[in-house]
């Protein structure tokens, strides 16, 4: 039976309605307003002191000040100041750096190099298609001068940044290799794209390296399974092992390709919102896998391990992983420096956030003293390889019980703090984007 109610009462209801309302607005704008006016007090504080040294110092400090390293003094400064963990400032040098790093393409001779004791510049890779590859410098070689640099461990930074440089310019070095020096009078520096992939196969299954994701890692990737595929493997392993990370949009594109239709991975800010960080679509490769990890397994590497056990498409080996689940964001100042914040933690497709906690493997494997170049690694001179191939192949292994999804996910739940790590971003001024050493020169 349907009740009516008078206009007055009515009446008396909207009013009571709006009452409530603009007492929820009064509230939350007296919240506000306190809020802003505590920042307002605090950065007046920061300001007054700051101004009170540089008062006190220019009247009195007997030298010069240099201006603009001041300025990035006190930019890193404050960026430490706030103690996050990842945050950092950088130069516009160091930022134009960074993304370059992040494209994968890099500016230089095209290897990646260590010191050594004596200060040499030690070559460990050389980049197919880049000068140093056209010099015939090796891998295992050592640069003893770089232009009229003699290399000592007082000089190797020297060397190390005059062998930056800028595109197009040339650069002279002293090659040894044993006991014989060999003199290149010209190479040119040039942008060269960095090696993130490598692969290769122990008879039907394919084993692809994956050393970090920049945005040339999905092209990489994508032409070593399609090669590996299409020559006969019916099974994947991926090696993410010493995996630091990388950008958030390389490992995304990368697991669209392996995992069936549904979210990747989704990200919570400091407000609660949560956002998906990407899809799949129904198209995916269908064929056993497994991961490796291992404790310098981080960030993108460890959303990439995880969605793939999310989704029940692989298993993983090996050891647990860092646990780097937030995310930093560069954002590019208007002189061209950088700040990086972390802003986000972002979260597997299914599995609770690992920061701070790290990806337990499905199969422990102990940790192995060396992980072998492509050329030379095998199952037999690797436990942890051997243990992955034995799943892919067989489904199983012959010891160490599997942990299972729902043990795996108790566990990491009920550990889970609020640590700190995750993937990055870079940005243009104005604008915020998200991303996740030896030498690459």
């Amino acid at each position: 039976m349907n009740k009516k109610i008078s206009l007055g009462a009515a009446i008396a209801l909207m009013f009571v309605v709006a009452a409530v309302t603009f007492s929820a607005t009064v509230l939350y704008a007296n919240n506000r307003f306190n809020q802003t006016v505590s920042n307002i007090t605090e950065r007046e504080a920061m300001y007054d002191k700051i101004a009170e040294i540089d008062t006190y110092v220019r009247n009195n400090y007997i030298d010069s000040i240099d201006e603009d390293y001041l300025l990035d003094c006190i930019a890193y400064g404050y960026m430490s100041g706030i103690e996050d963990t990842y945050g950092r400032y950088y130069t516009a040098e160091e930022y134009e750096q960074i993304t370059a790093n992040n494209e994968g393409k890099i500016v230089g001779i095209g290897i990646t190099a260590s010191r050594t004791e004596n200060g040499y510049i030690l070559v460990e890779e050389v980049y197919p298609d880049s000068p140093a590859a056209a010099a015939q410098i090796q891998a295992g070689e050592l640069i003893v001068k770089v232009n009229d640099i003699d290399l000592t461990p007082e000089t190797y930074a020297d060397g190390i940044a005059e062998i930056s440089g800028k595109a197009g310019t040339t650069l002279s070095l002293v090659v040894r290799n044993g006991n014989e020096d060999r003199e290149i009078t010209e190479i040119t520096r040039r942008k060269v794209q960095k090696p993130t992939v490598y692969s290769t196969s122990f008879d039907t299954v394919g084993y692809v390296r994956i050393t970090e994701f920049n945005g040339t890692t999905y092209d990489q990737f994508k032409t070593a399974v399609e090669g590996l595929l299409s020559g006969g493997a019916t099974s994947l392993v991926f090696d993410v092992r010493n995996n630091g990370g990388g950008t958030l949009d390389s490992v995304v594109k990368i697991l669209d390709m392996l995992l069936p239709e549904g979210d990747i991975a989704t990200s919570v800010d400091k407000n609660g919102n949560v956002e998906v960080l990407g899809t799949s679509d129904p198209n995916c490769v269908d064929v056993p896998m497994a991961v490796l990890t291992n404790g310098n397994t981080a960030s993108a590497a460890e959303l990439f391990t995880q969605a793939l056990r999310d989704y029940g498409v692989a298993k993983s080996v090996g050891t647990n992983t860092y646990g780097k689940g937030t995310m930093q964001v560069y954002h590019k100042l208007k002189d061209g420096s950088a700040i990086k914040v972390t802003t986000n933690k972002y979260n597997p497709p299914l599995s609770p956030n690992y920061d701070g906690v790290g990806i337990a493997p499905d199969y422990e494997a102990a940790d192995i003293e060396e992980i072998l170049g492509i050329d030379a690694i095998s199952p037999d001179m690797d436990s942890q390889l051997n243990k992955a191939v034995e799943y892919v192949l067989t489904g199983s292994t012959t010891s160490d019980e599997i942990i299972s999804q729902e043990e795996s996910a108790q566990t990491e739940e009920s550990s889970e703090t609020e640590g700190e790590a995750g993937d990055e971003s870079s940005s243009e001024e104005g604008e915020d984007s998200a991303e996740a050493d030896d030498s690459e020169e």
